[in-house]
C-alpha cells in the first residue's frame, strides 16, 4: 500500500527564511558597530606591525632612509619661505616668520599625509583583502599610526628650529600633546572616509593633490591669518576660520610662538578642535564600518 506523501517542512520558504530556520548567515556580513569596534581592539597588534612595516619600506630604498621625514617638509619650508616670504613679502607683520611657516607646513603636513595615504588604503592593498580575513579598518588606522610617527620625527626638528629662532620654552609648549592627539582623531576619520570613497573612485587619488593644496592656501600655512579678513567678504572669512587645519594649525601655534595672532580666541579654538575631532574622527568610521562589504569585492 503506497503511502502518501509528506510535505517537506522547507518547502515554500525563501532563501532568507530557510538560513533563518537553518541559523545560516551571509558570509562576510559586517558585524554592528559595537562588534566592529571590539574586533578593531583586537586586531590592533596587526595594525600596528603593519604600520611599522609601512614606514620601514617607504624608506627602505631610500639612501638617507627615514632621514627624509625631515628633510621633506625643511625643503618645502624653504621654497615656500623664498616664494612667499622674499619674493611676495608675505613674512611681514608677522613675528618669527621662519618658525611660523614651519609650524604650519609640518601640521598640514601631517594631514596631507594621512590623506594621501588613505586614499589607496582600500585600493591599493585588495589582494591582502581577498586573501586575509580582518576589519578592514585597520588599514586606514595604520596609515594615520605610521603618519603619526613621522610627525613625532618631525616635531622633534620643528622645536630646534623653534628654539634656534628665538622661542622661549613656556608651559604652554605642554599642550602641543593634546593638540596632536586631537589632529590625530581628526585625521583617523577623515583617513576613513577617503578610504571608502578611494575604493569605488580610483581616480580620486589623481585629485587629492590639487585638492590638498587648494585646502593649504586656506588654512594660513603660508601667510598670517589676519589677511583672510582683510581681503574676503565677512561670509567667506567666517567659513575660513571655521576650516580645522587652520584650527589645528593656530593651536600648535599658540602652544609653541609667543605673539601668534589667532582668528579666535585660544579656548574657542580648542572647542571647536576638539569638535572637528569628534564629529569626522566618529563619523568617518561609521561611514567607513558602513561600506565593510563592499571593500576587496571589484
Amino acid at each position: 500500500m503506497a503511502h502518501p506523501a509528506v510535505a517537506d517542512a522547507d518547502s515554500g520558504l525563501t532563501g532568507a527564511q530557510l538560513a533563518a530556520r537553518h541559523g545560516l548567515k551571509i558570509a562576510g556580513a559586517r558585524p554592528s558597530l559595537a562588534a566592529y569596534t571590539r574586533l578593531l581592539w583586537v586586531y590592533r597588534h596587526f595594525t600596528m606591525a603593519y604600520a611599522n612595516a609601512k614606514l620601514v619600506s617607504s624608506f627602505g630604498q631610500a639612501r638617507l632612509g627615514r632621514l627624509w621625514q625631515v628633510l621633506t617638509p625643511l625643503t618645502n619650508a624653504a621654497v615656500y619661505y623664498l616664494v612667499f616670504g622674499v619674493i611676495l613679502s608675505t613674512r611681514q607683520g608677522v613675528p618669527n616668520f621662519i618658525a611660523y611657516l614651519c609650524v604650519g607646513l609640518f601640521v598640514f603636513n601631517f594631514t596631507q599625509s594621512v590623506v594621501n595615504g588613505g586614499t589607496q588604503a582600500i585600493s591599493g592593498n585588495v589582494n591582502m583583502i581577498r586573501g586575509l580575513h580582518f576589519p578592514r579598518a585597520c588599514l586606514p588606522v595604520a596609515v594615520t599610526i605610521t603618519q603619526l610617527q613621522n610627525f613625532v620625527s618631525a616635531m622633534v626638528v620643528l622645536v630646534a628650529i623653534v628654539l634656534i629662532t628665538g622661542e622661549p620654552i613656556t608651559w604652554e609648549w605642554l599642550l602641543v600633546l593634546p593638540a596632536m592627539l586631537v589632529q590625530t582623531v581628526f585625521n583617523a576619520g577623515l583617513a576613513m572616509i577617503v578610504a571608502r570613497l578611494g575604493a569605488k573612485a580610483t581616480d580620486l587619488k589623481q585629485l587629492m593633490p590639487f585638492i590638498m593644496r587648494t585646502w593649504m592656501y586656506g588654512s594660513g600655512v603660508l601667510y598670517s591669518v589676519d589677511k583672510f579678513a582683510q581681503n574676503l567678504p565677512d561670509t567667506l572669512t567666517a567659513v575660513v576660520h571655521a576650516n580645522p587645519l587652520l584650527i589645528y594649525i593656530e593651536l600648535f601655534r599658540h602652544a609653541l610662538l609667543e605673539g601668534t595672532v589667532l582668528t579666535n580666541p585660544a579656548p574657542q579654538l580648542w572647542l571647536m578642535g576638539i569638535g572637528w575631532a569628534l564629529l569626522v574622527g566618529v563619523g568617518g568610521f561609521i561611514y567607513f564600518w558602513r561600506g565593510e562589504q563592499e571593500y576587496g569585492r571589484g
